[in-house]
């Protein structure tokens, strides 16, 4: 029988209730709101840090150190996972992948944007073995530099990759095995090494690669980004050696000017744009905290998808570690006759956890568009709104890691001292007891965390609802709030849905 750890307590979960309830009457009162111009502030003008800042972001080798701090621990992974133990828990590879990573890569984006794929392993090494260059511009050419055929330039194959990943984390159970675990993470850096060797600049990080594209569309909602200091000077710009490179510098790995950038989806913060600028005119800087998501960034149809698809995978990885969720996929099972793995019970399952908030997201999609009267077209409505999805995904997503973070990694010493597990036994059930008495941090700090995680995610989701469903144009609407009623109540019963997650029994990791 697995192990679980105990729920969010019921009263944070009231607590976050009423925050919720009392939110969303404010917001059904208050008065419309439009688009308005948003503070912003260079983090280069910063008093003494500011000279540091600077100091780093025109040098290569700081992030090139980076990266070959994490290219280590990535083929660490690799050897840990392909020639250490297969109990999971004494396995580094497991441990640092699923536990660690996964869960620091999004605490990170809220702080750092998507910084991660910077010094990203997969695209590192792929660079490596390709280009053959640690920092400096390949003196020619050597990739194929095929153009990525039309019918794949957008986030669909991101898109099916990720339920791909998806399917095998969960419904296969890889997280649970070192060796898969470390195949999955070859088979990242096979893709992304064939794609830099056939099409132009980073097509794996721009198209393909779904945790690039969480990474992403999570950035949307950091306070940091790397823009120009004076919008002017590079509307005066011919050049465009932020696009283009120069002869040190690689261009742009995913098509962007400078000038033009208006989100962080598509960015890697690999400061080529920094350093290959002739004018010194980028540089990183603070701004509100989701004003990208609630305003700035440009909706698009495949975009809308993939938001709203992270949305809906983020709460099932949530229902599949409730010790009810293997109920239901028993007795699912022996509706339709399926046996052993029960892959095809899980897959229904997964098609159901898909569907059902798209469905609900598009109904009221259709209910804005009645109550508004509004002349956009539902689709256009639909991709409109959808970034209600990344605060509402966002929030829960690192709410529930942080539960598996804070109760499963207090044996980090250990795995470090033997990576490979060498000689080791399966947690005894005193090691598993003593996991829940010996916490990173206090269980009630941890609740109160979580807790909040989820106030915030809900309040930023509000904030988008009003930026995105205000001044619809063409909309005869009674009143603002009831405008905005029917997505209100969509990111409130989407929220409810999450804090009913966190406050289940939920099955230990590894």
């Amino acid at each position: 029988m697995n192990m679980t750890h105990p729920g969010l307590p019921w009263g944070w979960a009231l607590a976050v209730w009423l925050f919720m309830l009392a939110l969303t009457l404010h917001a059904l009162r208050a008065p419309g709101v439009t688009a308005a111009r948003h503070w912003r502030y260079p983090l280069s003008r910063l008093p003494l840090a500011g000279v540091a800042i600077r100091y780093l972001l025109a040098r290569p080798w700081p992030l090139e150190a980076l990266k070959i701090i994490s290219v280590a621990l990535f083929l660490l992974v690799i050897v840990a996972g392909l020639a250490g133990t297969p109990i999971p828990e004494r396995n580094l590879a497991t441990a640092l992948t699923w536990n660690l990573w996964w869960t620091g890569l999004i605490v990170s984006v809220f702080f750092l944007g998507s910084s991660w794929c910077a010094v990203c392993p997969w695209d590192t090494l792929a660079d490596w073995l390709v280009k053959r260059r640690l920092w400096r511009r390949a003196p020619r050419e050597r990739s194929l530099n095929l153009r990525v055929p039309a019918k794949l330039r957008n986030l669909f194959p991101a898109l099916l990759l990720f339920i791909a990943l998806s399917w095998l984390e969960l419904g296969v159970g890889v997280t649970a095995s070192p060796y898969a675990t470390a195949s999955i993470a070859l088979l990242m850096l096979v893709l992304a090494s064939v794609s830099l060797a056939l099409f132009e600049r980073k097509a794996f990080c721009r198209y393909f690669c779904p945790v690039g594209r969480t990474v992403g569309f999570y950035a949307q909602l950091a306070p940091v980004e790397l823009r120009p200091l004076d919008a002017a000077v590079c509307g005066a710009c011919t050049t465009l050696e932020c696009y283009h490179g120069n002869a040190e510098v690689e261009p742009c790995p995913t098509h962007l000017v400078m000038g033009r950038i208006t989100q962080n989806t598509y960015c890697t913060s690999c400061g080529h744009c920094v350093r290959s600028c002739p004018h010194k005119n980028v540089t990183w800087r603070l701004r509100p905290t989701a004003a990208e998501a609630s305003q700035d960034a440009r909706p698009h149809g495949d975009e809308a998808w993939f938001m709203l698809t992270l949305l809906a995978l983020t709460l099932f990885h949530g229902l599949t570690m409730l010790p009810l969720w293997e109920r239901w996929m028993r007795a699912l099972a022996d509706l339709i006759g399926d046996s052993g793995r029960l892959l095809w019970s899980f897959s229904l399952g997964l098609t159901l956890a898909l569907a059902l908030p798209l469905l609900a997201y598009a109904l009221a999609v259709w209910l804005t568009q009645r109550v508004t009267r509004t002349e956009l077209p539902f689709a256009r409505l639909f991709t409109r709104l959808a970034f209600v999805a990344l605060p509402l995904a966002f929030a829960y997503h690192l709410a529930h890691n942080l539960g598996h973070l804070i109760r499963e990694n207090d044996n980090l010493v250990a795995l470090l001292a033997n990576p490979l597990g060498q000689g080791a036994l399966p947690l005894s059930l005193a090691e598993k007891h003593a996991r829940h008495l010996h916490l990173l941090l206090p269980e009630g700090l941890l609740s109160a965390l979580q807790a909040g995680l989820m106030m915030l995610g809900f309040y930023l989701a509000v904030c988008v609802i009003r930026r995105r469903g205000g001044g619809l144009p063409g909309g005869h609407a009674r009143g603002p709030g009831l405008r905005l009623l029917p997505m209100l109540a969509f990111a409130l019963a989407v929220q409810a849905g999450g804090l009913w997650l966190l406050t289940q029994p939920m099955n230990v990791r590894m």
